[in-house]
């Protein structure tokens, strides 16, 4: 198939917010929301004042990257890592006692390798209570991570595993004790 990017439409992609929030997230995400000296308890009101809805108790770290807070739900204690990755084009929601490592990737944008034009094929993703996705772990669009499950360091949600079902004996990072 010969690709024609040219052609490419984003058909049936809605950001959600207008240009002019659009806009204000984008400035305040990198002038602001991102840096290092700005308290971690200032974080979740930011993101409330641009339409996320933020639980009680989350951390989030500097340099978390969250492409449209009005396409975010975050439960109760949820730990957001150093330079994670929420690429939202479409809702995610994560339930309470959730833990997003440095360096994650939860990217619900796709597009369809079968198109010339490699259209949108995004998809919301679901992180449920009591999950761990492990640093640069990466979670597909589509994907629900089920209650207590760990998507490993460095790994897809392919590779699932769940906290449950851990003995002693069992390795969350390759080649660690």
């Amino acid at each position: 198939m010969l690709r024609r990017l040219a052609d490419f439409s984003g058909d049936g992609y809605d950001k959600g917010r207008g240009l002019g929030w659009q806009a204000a997230w984008f400035v305040t995400s990198n002038l602001i929301f991102k840096k290092w000296w700005l308290p971690a308890r200032l974080r979740p009101p930011i993101l409330r004042a641009f339409g996320a809805s933020v639980g009680d108790g989350c951390l989030i770290r500097q340099d978390v990257t969250i492409h449209w807070p009005w396409k975010l739900q975050l439960g109760d204690h949820v730990w957001v890592g150093v330079e994670a990755y929420l690429l939202n084009l479409e809702p995610i929601k994560v339930g309470s006692n959730v833990c997003i490592s440095q360096r994650a990737l939860v990217c619900t944008g796709n597009h369809d390798w079968n198109s010339p034009s490699l259209e949108f094929r995004n998809q919301p993703i679901t992180i449920c209570s009591g999950a761990w996705v492990g640093a640069t772990a990466f979670v597909a669009p589509g994907s629900v991570v089920e209650e207590n499950e760990v998507v490993k360091a460095s790994w897809s949600n392919q590779n699932r595993i769940d906290l449950t079902h851990i003995t002693e004996d069992d390795d969350l990072v390759e080649g660690v004790r």
